[in-house]
């Protein structure tokens, strides 16, 4: 069972923020960084959180392999239509300053798409979907990714995890946020129950001969995570037909790579990850009153219909995160211990000290 140490949220950005800056990025675009990577450990997406601090952001930094100024180029313009290359910069950075011109964009033409190539990652897909709500615009975001995933029938990793995110906003409701990977977990997932010394759930992955596999290792060393469905008997080229389409939209229609030629990175050659995002100003399509109502009492629809035995609740996407980062506000975030150790260990390396003090110790048994 593995020991989490809870820290205040703030504290946890201030200590990123520095590690960032330490790295040569400049302030602004730090605490950028730091706000989407404590959004995905405060709603529960730890694979995306804190645990890749240094694994996908301040090792490539140290090494030179990603430019931590992030200078962004116009490649094509319209007045609905853009197209940047990211200048091998944070992904984390030139997502959220491609979803901001989207935004701006769709404020005037109603709808707008944006692609970025030449990226890297850019942490959960949900954080660009959901910068379009306060605006009364869904949200739009996919990225493709590293090769993690195995075709229906194969046995080699050659696709993304290759997230789709989309919000839409509602009046009394929550707002509407799905965030998903097309594989049946990001890798990330994998890595936390590798850290915790926990076996897989039988389905999520399999080994270098193609088999299921229960064993962390197994998936992370020449084996691979299986789309959406798992099997093919369970429909799993459903989710390897989605993974395709987020590379059509985020690679091909980019420019950017796609398939195996994703996400890695060398002294030779740029990860080149490609992201896709679109804003839909609703008003342009009806007034925004009543979307909104018209949402709620979807919404509410759904919640309210009956119950399966042993269940006194449906949710609906997005609303276990929004509850989960509310309490974790008020409580703290939990940061697994192996995690903090590696915090200590990669501070002292590049001297920045992680010196926080922590709230308290909590457990997981899930």
């Amino acid at each position: 069972m593995p020991v989490y140490q809870l820290y205040h949220a703030e504290e946890l950005k201030e200590y990123m923020v520095r590690f960032f800056t330490k790295l040569d990025v400049p302030t602004e675009d730090a605490a950028i960084a730091a706000d989407i990577l404590l959004a995905a450990d405060l709603r529960g997406v730890e694979s995306h959180g804190l645990i890749r601090l240094n694994t996908y952001y301040g090792d490539r930094l140290r090494k030179k392999l990603v430019d931590p100024t992030t200078p962004l180029t116009v490649l094509h313009e319209s007045a609905c239509a853009l197209s940047l290359d990211g200048g091998n910069g944070v992904g984390l950075v030139a997502g959220y300053r491609a979803m901001t011109r989207t935004i701006e964009k769709a404020k005037t033409a109603g709808i707008a798409i944006t692609t970025v190539r030449n990226s890297n990652h850019y942490g959960i897909a949900g954080y660009y979907a959901m910068m379009a709500l306060p605006h009364n615009m869904i949200g739009v975001s996919f990225t493709n990714a590293q090769p993690l995933v195995a075709p229906t029938y194969g046995k080699k990793a050659v696709l993304g995890t290759n997230p789709i995110a989309v919000a839409a906003p509602a009046d009394h409701c929550r707002p509407w946020v799905l965030d998903m990977a097309t594989s049946i977990v990001p890798i990330g997932r994998v890595t936390v129950y590798d850290k915790a010394r926990r076996d897989l759930p039988l389905g999520w992955g399999i080994d270098s001969q193609g088999q299921p596999t229960t064993a962390p290792s197994d998936v992370l060393k020449g084996g691979a995570l299986m789309p959406l469905g798992g099997t093919d008997v369970m429909r799993g080229y459903k989710g390897y037909g989605l993974a395709m389409l987020v590379d059509i939209f985020a690679g091909v229609l980019a420019g950017a790579s796609f398939g195996e030629k994703v996400g890695q990175p060398s002294s030779t050659r740029t990860a080149d990850v490609g992201h896709f995002f679109a804003a839909i100003s609703i008003d342009a399509f009806r007034p925004i009153a009543d979307f909104k109502a018209d949402m709620d009492a979807y919404l509410q629809e759904l919640k309210e219909s009956p119950k399966a035995a042993g269940h006194d609740r449906i949710y609906v996407h997005g609303e276990k995160e929004f509850e989960l980062a509310e309490q974790r506000q008020r409580t703290g975030v939990p940061v697994m211990q192996p995690v903090v150790d590696s915090l200590i260990e990669n501070g002292k390396q590049i001297g920045v000290e992680f010196d926080l003090s922590s709230l308290g110790q909590v457990s997981d048994d899930e």
